[in-house]
């Protein structure tokens, strides 16, 4: 065998080995990193090493997902492999399908057994701790069930409509279920749902007021009592983040602003501080845009506004409610909005101690399954 031989079968492996190399020098001398814009999550870091985490497996476990977290040109890897994945027909990463139009869609997942069980004594507990207060759910169905002819062909659909359904009936007889499926399939051809996030628009948002009102006797704003603007066009959302999916069109985000503007405020409990806006303008220079609304999520915010009729309204809510809200400012002269993901005090001696006439809780279906802390509602 001559030189020339010996260099052709050679230099794969010389190439694999000065590539490996050169990938380990980048991993060492990168510093690590705490948050991944792409991604939009916090980044694991180099876990504490101990004998009793060694032996038991921790260590190890955690070492793996730092290094996995940290790993050189990761967003590069992630964007690489999820092209590959396109070229090959394959229209589903991380949970997420990739659908007709750009739409990126979130799959449903069922709850455990025994779940919609807790969580209903939970609400039931909390029905009968509150008798004077009415109350309205609003389960608000995902893209996943209301734009069904953009998934892809194998896309698993329907369980979604069924345990909608349960929840339903369910509830307790005196709480009314504010069905908001009709409206938005009605709107399906309209942007009713960001095409790179879980949230709907405030399009959707509009569309799901309008059944509120109905329920409880309201007179909404008709659209064209709001200047509708645009605040930003380069909106990547959290299924963008959690899919890896690239190339793909930014969405934008729209305020419907009342022509005719009511002073109110905004006050951030546990937090220390006002505000005279329902929107937190900054956070458009910020990966999670959506945080415009409300400025995120937080254990209590109550929005104080001039409006005559003394009504008080709680919220109980995830970020699904943090675009809808500010339809409400014209019907209630107090708004408190609770998370209970991060609200610690009980809520039925606050709901008697302010004396609020009406209470809706609001949560799209997955975030419903999902969150453990409406268990919470009856503590």
């Amino acid at each position: 065998m001559n030189g020339y031989d010996k260099l052709n079968k050679t230099l794969p492996a010389l190439l694999l080995l000065f590539f490996t190399g050169l990938i380990a020098i980048f991993n060492i001398a990168s510093p690590d990193r705490a948050f991944s814009e792409s991604e939009n999550r916090m980044l694991v870091q180099l876990p504490h090493f101990s004998l009793n985490a060694l032996l038991s497996g921790t260590f190890t476990s955690d070492f793996e997902k730092y290094v996995s977290d940290q790993f050189a040109f990761r967003d590069l890897w992630i964007g690489a492999k999820t092209d590959t994945d396109r070229l090959l027909g394959k229209k589903e990463s991380n949970g997420v399908y990739l659908g007709k139009d750009g739409y990126l869609i979130q799959k449903f997942e069922p709850p455990a057994e025994g779940d919609l069980e807790a969580k209903m004594e939970a609400i039931h507990a909390f029905d009968d701790a509150t008798p004077g207060l009415r109350k309205y759910a609003m389960i608000v169905p995902t893209a996943a069930a209301v734009l069904q002819d953009k998934l892809p062909k194998y896309a698993e659909t329907g369980t979604e409509e069924a345990y909608l359904g349960q929840i339903r009936q369910k509830l307790p007889s005196d709480i009314r279920f504010v069905d908001v499926f009709p409206a938005l399939y009605a709107e399906r051809e309209q942007p009713i749902f960001y095409k790179t996030d879980h949230h709907w628009t405030t399009k959707g948002a509009y569309a799901a007021y309008l059944e509120l009102c109905k329920q409880m006797g309201l007179e909404p704003q008709h659209e064209e009592e709001f200047q509708i603007r645009q605040i930003t066009g380069e909106f990547y959302g959290s299924l963008y983040s959690k899919s890896g999916f690239r190339h793909l069109r930014p969405d934008g985000i729209r305020l419907y602003l009342p022509k005719e503007q009511e002073k109110y405020t905004v006050t951030y409990f546990g937090e220390g501080r006002t505000s005279d806006s329902l929107y937190a303008m900054d956070q458009l220079q910020k990966k999670d845009k959506y945080a415009v609304f409300l400025n995120g999520n937080h254990a209590l915010i109550r929005i104080q506004s001039a409006h005559p009729n003394g009504k008080k309204l709680l919220v109980v809510k995830d970020s699904y409610a943090n675009s809808f809200i500010p339809f409400l400012l014209g019907h209630f002269g107090e708004i408190d909005v609770v998370d209970l993901r991060y609200y610690e005090d009980d809520l039925t001696a606050f709901v008697k101690e302010q004396g609020i006439q009406d209470m809706l809780l609001l949560y799209n279906v997955n975030t419903f399954f999902e969150d453990p802390s409406i268990l919470n509602l009856s503590e």
